[in-house]
């Protein structure tokens, strides 16, 4: 991964990253070869924009980059496999106070040098940057190497990521830092009572399970992350058309994520007891599937009826998240692919932020800010809780009509988080698309990181220094309505 990079010796072309209110007092500083050269190619400095000055022998001299009115690490996104192949450095980025920007500007070009080439070679980047000697290099090779798992989980096929192969990376990953590493399979899903993940993926002949590690010191804080892990969902008996499972493969998305962040973490020696759970399925089609308005029982006891069996990413992380109760973390956390409402309301670019604590949330918002990873926070409303209630059961996986899905979906899931007894452990829910529908400046086409650097940072900074301190309000966030929480039923013995 990190052969985009490197070693400072030799020389190498100065990349010149210069913001549009500074551009006419640069450009009076240079020679008159370069003041022609930007004159007869009517560049303009826009964000992410980029000339290339030839030298005087042939070569280049110079890249001048743009830069909005607000600096972004992604204005370095594109040069990686823009730029001809070389050695390339940041001009000007060398001093005491420029550790963050050249700490972005490195990540950026490592993220943007990205290339997902298991089955097809080419389209690497050739240009290479040497390492700013401001720029926390640890920091940024162990985002870039999350964010590079991340993808990679996300763009392999199903025919090479089933259950039992998200298994094998977890497990890799788990084993790459001596975390403690355990999967329970098939039918001892049903011995250990997680009704839910096998009622999900017992149609497929690639038995489901869930994946569990746990990392770090046993009294340290814990710090529980749960990624839905549906390896490929066909909608079940409720069939999705072409267009809607063409992409189906990205369904683990929120399995990667959570790898992703495992992997920022424990790279950075994080003070947390961590422990990850994937409930890995397939959601197929055969004579056991699970079918429209059988009731399922759960690991809480609660019982769900089965309103689509295309809702079932719900229904896993169900049975996953009641287990991480039981532990009564300090904080809670799950990465899903799960409705195509959180896309409708905030687009394919923006994960949906649900949270029980107010503070946490803000955390989580201040840090995305923090490291141009944004997530928007959406309510946990109380007025839709009715819906989620089933007619025959506890609960409904897909309350009728269809609408506030992304709400219920998480109200859903809620439940699952709460404990029945004692103060509610924080909680948030990323509800997110993993996938980008087409290439941006650092974030090519494919399954991509969305809140995964936003939320290790949060973590990091909480468990080792301390909240986050809020961002500034902003008029675009909108409020959450704290509501107190509804009794838990009794609990059910799971049949």
């Amino acid at each position: 991964m990190m052969d985009c990079f490197a070693k400072p010796g030799a020389a190498a072309v100065p990349i010149a990253a210069v913001a549009a209110a500074d551009f006419k007092t640069w450009l009076a500083s240079q020679d008159a070869a370069v003041k022609a050269w930007i004159d007869a190619n009517d560049f303009a400095p826009k964000a992410g924009k980029y000339l290339a000055v030839p030298g005087a022998k042939g070569g280049l001299a110079l890249v001048v980059l743009g830069r909005g009115d607000k600096a972004s690490m992604w204005d370095f996104g594109d040069l990686p496999k823009a730029l001809p192949a070389g050695r390339y450095r940041l001009e000007g980025m060398d001093g005491a106070d420029d550790g963050d920007q050249a700490t972005a500007a490195a990540l950026a070009w490592a993220l943007g040098s990205y290339q997902f080439n298991r089955y097809k070679a080419g389209g690497e980047a050739k240009a290479k940057l040497v390492w700013p000697a401001a720029a926390d290099r640890a920091k940024a090779e162990r985002e870039a190497k999350g964010v590079y798992l991340c993808r990679d989980l996300i763009n392999t096929p199903t025919n090479d990521m089933g259950p039992a192969d998200l298994a094998d990376a977890a497990k890799e990953l788990a084993r790459a830092f001596k975390a403690k590493f355990k999967v329970i399979e098939g039918d001892q899903l049903l011995k250990k009572n997680y009704p839910a993940i096998h009622a999900v993926g017992r149609a497929s002949d690639r038995a489901p399970r869930l994946i569990d590690f746990t990392w770090g010191p046993a009294k340290a804080p814990k710090v529980t992350l749960v990624g839905k892990g549906v390896c490929f969902d066909t909608g079940g008996l409720d069939i999705k058309g072409p267009a809607g499972m063409k992409f189906m493969k990205k369904d683990m998305g929120g399995a990667a994520h959570v790898l992703g962040i495992a992997s920022v973490l424990m790279a950075a020696k994080a003070n947390i007891r961590l422990r990850v759970m994937i409930p890995a399925v397939e959601n197929s089609i055969s004579g056991n599937s699970m079918r429209p308005m059988d009731i399922l029982p759960t690991r809480r006891g609660t019982t769900v009826e089965v309103a689509n069996t295309d809702a079932e990413g719900r229904l896993i992380l169900a049975d996953a998240l009641w287990e991480a109760v039981a532990e009564e973390p300090e904080l809670l956390i799950d990465f899903a692919t799960l409705t195509g409402a959180a896309r409708v309301a905030l687009g394919t670019d923006l994960p949906a932020l649900f949270c029980n604590d107010d503070t946490l949330a803000a955390d989580i918002l201040a840090a995305g800010d923090g490291v141009e990873d944004p997530l928007w926070r959406m309510p946990l409303w109380d007025g839709y809780r009715p819906m989620v209630e089933g007619s025959q059961a506890d609960l409904t996986n897909a309350p009728e009509g269809g609408y506030a899905g992304a709400i219920t979906a998480a109200l859903f899931l809620e439940h699952f988080a709460t404990p029945e007894k004692g103060k509610p452990i924080p909680w948030a829910h990323v509800d997110l698309m993993a996938w980008n529908r087409s290439g941006k400046p650092g974030r090519p086409m494919g399954g991509e990181a969305m809140g995964l650097r936003a939320m290790a940072a949060m973590i990091l900074t909480r468990f080792q220094s301390g909240p986050v301190k809020p961002a500034a309000a902003k008029p675009r966030r909108p409020r959450r309505v704290v509501t107190p929480a509804r009794p838990a039923k009794p609990a059910r013995k799971a049949r």
